[in-house]
């Protein structure tokens, strides 16, 4: 992935989402800055505008102007609709089977063990044809 870097060290709207795509993604932003060689400040401001207006908030070059940065640091939660609110509704949604998926695996274990249980308390019989005692009804 080029820069596309000019003497003012601009960046293009591609890098610019696609840095912003990593740390969404979950990437450390620390990681992100220091790979891409980019000020921490800069690549907090890009999310900030994505995720406030999307793709089209970003700037093509240049760093953020001063009304992008006022806009960013009001943003606050994503709405539902962007990517970022639908990333974090898609965690939770996650989340949620996860947990019904470990509770099913507990009750699966608990069945096997009791089947277990069962089997062994049966008795066998004593010979080829011969049936099995069965418990009295007491009617």
């Amino acid at each position: 992935m080029s820069k596309l870097t000019s003497s003012h060290r601009g960046f293009s709207r591609e890098f610019k989402l696609e840095a912003v795509r990593r740390v969404l993604a979950g990437e450390k932003v620390s990681a992100v800055t220091r790979d891409l060689k980019l000020p921490r400040n800069d690549l907090y401001v890009w999310r900030d505008c994505f995720l406030a207006g999307g793709p089209e908030a970003m700037r093509d070059r240049g760093r953020p102007r001063h009304a992008e940065r006022l806009l960013a640091t009001r943003g606050g939660a994503p709405p539902p609709q962007t990517p970022a609110g639908e990333l974090e509704r898609m965690r939770r949604g996650n989340a949620e089977l996860e947990r019904k998926v470990g509770q099913q695996q507990l009750e699966l274990d608990f069945f096997r063990q009791a089947l277990r249980q069962v089997a062994g308390a049966r008795r066998p019989s004593a010979g080829l044809g011969v049936t099995e005692s069965t418990g009295s009804s007491k009617r």
